[in-house]
């Protein structure tokens, strides 16, 4: 008897995850919102949505019905590369009566129209009444462990602390009353604009903590070249990263281990991190650095500790408003905690959505921003090798992690690697139109024929040489996740 819950996995390389799926979607990359698209076709075309919750908790159903009708089954096989047999398998899954939830990851968001993409998701979720439900919803699963946290404190270049708007004259007021500032109101640069805007001279000085923008974003020579044009660089890290190494100044700063506070998690939860030791040298918490040197600028920041800065967040943000480091000392809580009686939220959306009815936003298929064509004749992926973690500043530090993940290989798939001469292990030089990188090959049909997957975790094959940097029109996160290539072998002496 087949017990538990049933696993569709979408994704176009063979992970473990794939093969322990009922139902693997070998999708062709980036044509996800036409895979959604078609699902909800199909979920019409049966009559298998939930017409009470749309009819109840929703609102311009007719939009979407009127886009998803372009996606019938075939021409979503021609585009996604999925047999109609599995998408209507999938759709009849997702359907069916009982708890169904969504999980994804950054594959889904790093693309130039990775909003669309999520914004499909949720209009999947909401035809089929899975929202609002404990074992339900659409789930993303963060890059790293206080993503949230560090958005809920205001680290997006368009919100105020707690998701305020730039337009909230009564929330400004609040926050000039504490901090007895006179505070801007208009909106930041996205991080992925920063480059551009310091060749434009708009942005003459630069501060980075806890990233490594060197090694991690799309199409490096052009940020590299943009950290070495500024002005003004700031570096605050636990290590001399790759970014650290072209700053004119160096602040080291405590890891998690060496400081008090807390974490977010993408479910909400709010739990306390404990100092374990101290921090060596002359490294410092976060909070106090930016304390000292807001001292030394003129303006009286003196927190006492991690606590109280976390009770004065809590007394300008209601999500957090009934959260106490005494409450997080039994277990974590899940915002929104609107006073120290509640007992945290633990699913969203029960009887109402935060705009009150949920509304429809269909999106038509955009092809990939950079196909594959005669000069660059291949599609190439990005991932994450499980071992290790980012950008190996911390992770390749440890000599046991070499053992499970030891070097950075490309995928090739056994088609592509016959008609191209590569064997296992041949060195290649991977070149799209930003740049090349050179690596071993691995044959394997992990991955599709026509695509190249490879790790990006690995610091001395700095495979965003070749990512685009074509940016989502909402979001503006880069297409991290496909762009074309060509491979060649490369002699063994090279």
């Amino acid at each position: 008897m087949d017990r538990g819950a049933k696993l569709i996995v979408v994704d176009p390389r063979r992970t473990k995850l794939a093969e322990r799926a009922h139902l693997w979607l070998r999708i062709n990359p980036g044509t996800d919102v036409a895979l959604l698209n078609g699902m909800m076709h199909i979920i019409l075309e049966e009559d298998l949505w939930n017409k009470k919750f749309v009819a109840e908790r929703t609102e311009d159903f007719d939009e979407l019905v009127k886009v998803v009708k372009k996606y019938p089954p075939d021409l979503v096989e021609e585009i996604t590369g999925i047999s109609t047999e599995q998408l209507r398998q999938a759709a009849r899954m997702y359907a069916a009566d009982g708890r169904h939830a969504i999980f994804h990851g950054m594959g889904i968001t790093h693309y130039a129209t990775g909003t669309d993409r999520v914004k499909s998701i949720a209009s999947l979720a909401m035809l089929c009444g899975k929202v609002g439900i404990e074992g339900g919803g659409c789930n993303p699963l963060r890059g790293q462990n206080n993503v949230q946290g560090a958005c809920d404190m205001g680290a997006l270049f368009n919100t105020l602390p707690g998701y305020g708007g730039l337009s909230n004259e009564e929330l400004f007021a609040q926050y000039e009353k504490m901090w007895k500032v006179k505070l801007p109101r208009r909106p930041g640069k996205p991080a992925t604009e920063v480059w551009e805007n310091i060749f434009k001279g708009d942005i003459r000085g630069l501060y980075v903590f806890g990233e490594d923008p060197a090694l991690a974003d799309t199409n490096l020579g052009h940020v590299q070249e943009a950290l070495r044009e500024v002005d003004f660089l700031v570096v605050q890290d636990i290590f001399l990263t790759d970014t650290a190494k072209l700053a004119d100044v160096v602040l080291p700063a405590a890891c998690y281990a060496e400081k008090d506070g807390t974490f977010t998690c993408t479910e909400r939860r709010v739990q306390r991190v404990r100092k374990a030791v101290e921090p060596p040298g002359l490294a410092k918490p976060d909070w106090k650095i930016f304390c000292e040197l807001s001292q030394k600028m003129g303006y009286d920041m003196s927190y006492g500790s991690a606590e109280e800065i976390f009770e004065e967040a809590r007394q300008l943000l209601p999500q957090y408003a009934g959260i106490t480091y005494k409450r997080l000392d039994k277990h974590g809580l899940q915002w929104p905690v609107p006073d120290e009686n509640h007992p945290g939220t633990p699913v969203l959306h029960k009887e109402k959505f935060t705009r009150g009815r949920g509304l429809f936003i269909p999106e038509d298929y955009l092809p990939p921003r950079e196909p594959a064509d005669n000069e660059y004749p291949l599609l190439f992926t990005t991932g994450r090798e499980y071992a290790r973690y980012n950008f190996s500043s911390m992770t390749g530090k440890t000599p046991e992690i070499d053992v499970i993940a030891p070097e950075a290989l490309a995928e090739i798939n056994p088609a592509d690697a016959d008609r191209l001469g590569i064997n296992e292990k041949s060195l290649i030089r991977l070149t799209s139109r930003r740049g090349s990188v050179t690596m071993r090959a691995t044959i394997t049909d992990r991955s599709q024929e026509g695509t190249v997957f490879a790790s990006y975790n690995f610091a001395e094959v700095p495979v965003n040489n070749l990512t685009l940097d074509a940016l989502d029109r909402l979001s503006r996160t880069p297409e991290f996740k496909l762009c074309a290539i060509r491979v060649e072998v490369l002699p063994e002496d090279q």
